[in-house]
């Protein structure tokens, strides 16, 4: 019978191409139509990358998978709330931190384990203040455990960094999103997040020694 039930939805076109669509559009077909292979590949096309923000974040791979659960049950309960005029990744992030927020604010977790991935190079070629601080013109085996010390320095910098400045950390120069889409995930205008980006630029480089920053 729910084979019957099934055949009277009506269909989205593309049926096998559903690959190549984008975001927003796997999203409407979802809603709209009820494309539950189009939700399937929406949650495949990022459950590594929002996986890993959310370990980044919570700094605990089970919470991690937790949330991540939770995010896309949002999705499927809120869908109809999205706009398609806008991008999906940014409203994909946003429900995912709302989320390990509210699973922080029912655990008590008021500190974060310490961020174990490396920062990369950050949206809009802005990345090169942070990027210095991990660059050094050394190669030897010496320059190398350095350089790991002042990489493990950072990460315990970061995760003392106030919350709002630490999320727009994570948000842009580990997960690269643009300025635009941070702002857009935490609700706050793109100057608000240069100028926290600015403030932990400040604070990393005068918290480093002058024997750091020369590595």
């Amino acid at each position: 019978m729910s084979g019957t039930l099934d055949h009277k939805r009506p269909r989205p076109p593309g049926l096998h191409s559903r690959a190549t669509w984008t975001d927003e559009k796997l999203l409407v077909a979802y809603r709209n139509h009820g494309d539950r292979p189009a939700f399937e590949e929406l949650v495949r096309r990022y459950e590594k990358e929002l996986y890993g923000y959310l370990r980044n974040y919570l700094g605990d791979a089970d919470l991690a998978e937790d949330v991540f659960q939770q995010t896309f049950l949002q999705v499927h309960l809120k869908c109809d709330q999205f706009e398609p005029q806008r991008k999906l990744r940014p409203w994909l992030y946003a429900v995912a931190t709302n989320q390990a927020i509210d699973l922080r604010r029912r655990n008590g977790r008021h500190r974060m384990a310490s961020l174990d991935r490396r920062m990369g190079a950050g949206a809009e070629g802005e990345a090169g203040p942070f990027a210095e601080l991990f660059d050094s013109p050394e190669r030897g085996p010496a320059a190398e455990t350095e350089s790991c010390e002042q990489r493990d320095e950072i990460r315990r910098l970061v995760d003392e960094l106030p919350e709002p400045t630490r999320q727009v950390v994570i948000l842009v120069y580990f997960q690269g999103l643009k300025y635009r889409e941070a702002a857009d995930v935490l609700g706050i205008p793109v100057g608000t997040v240069k100028s926290r980006l600015h403030a932990a630029i400040q604070k990393l480089g005068e918290a480093l020694t002058p024997r750091d920053r020369q590595l």
